[in-house]
């Protein structure tokens, strides 16, 4: 089987946005449980120099679909980063799974030699597709990710690995 960019980037986001909604959703739970206001647990972050959740979960979003956008040659679409409650967090990552699930895949494939212009900062940063895809794209992408899912864990919320995981293509055996 040959790599596929669409296949290392769709399948992977959209588990990982789905997972990040059942997260909130236990966050959510927690924060009932312990008679806190939900937005507290928005605002709450990891350390001060770090973005709160609120901004973690945009940031998730904003990197699947910026990226996703890019290597398919279309403009990214804008979201603004308004969200002040949980539900409209969910609602912003599943119009982010509606719009890289409705991506031409085989645009994506074509892309893996393509030089990839983003925004960076102030200035611009310049990468052939493959390159965007596995060392900006997936790991920015996993790293708010894993700052949402620890943000959770500090909260107090019960979660395991499997909810970080989510619903992945595993088959148990003996």
């Amino acid at each position: 089987m040959s790599y596929s960019m669409s296949q290392n980037l769709i399948p992977i986001c959209v588990t990982g946005l789905n997972a990040l909604s059942g997260v909130l959703d236990k966050a959510v739970a927690q924060a009932a449980a312990k008679k806190v206001d939900p937005s507290v647990l928005l605002g709450w972050r990891l350390a001060p120099d770090m973005f709160a959740l609120t901004r973690q979960v945009q940031a998730v979003c904003d990197q699947a679909k910026n990226g996703a956008s890019r290597l398919a040659s279309i403009d990214p679409p804008k979201f603004e980063d308004t969200e002040t409650t949980v539900e409209q967090l969910k609602e912003r990552i599943a119009r982010t799974v509606a719009h890289i699930k409705s991506l031409d895949a085989a645009a994506i494939d074509a892309s893996s030699a393509r030089e990839i212009m983003f925004p960076l900062g102030p200035k611009k940063g310049k990468m052939k597709g493959v390159d965007y895809l596995n060392h900006f794209v997936l790991p920015n992408f996993f790293f708010h990710l894993t700052a949402c899912y620890a943000i959770a864990r500090n909260f107090g919320t019960d979660l395991a690995k499997r909810d970080f995981l989510g619903a992945i293509p595993l088959t148990m055996v003996e």
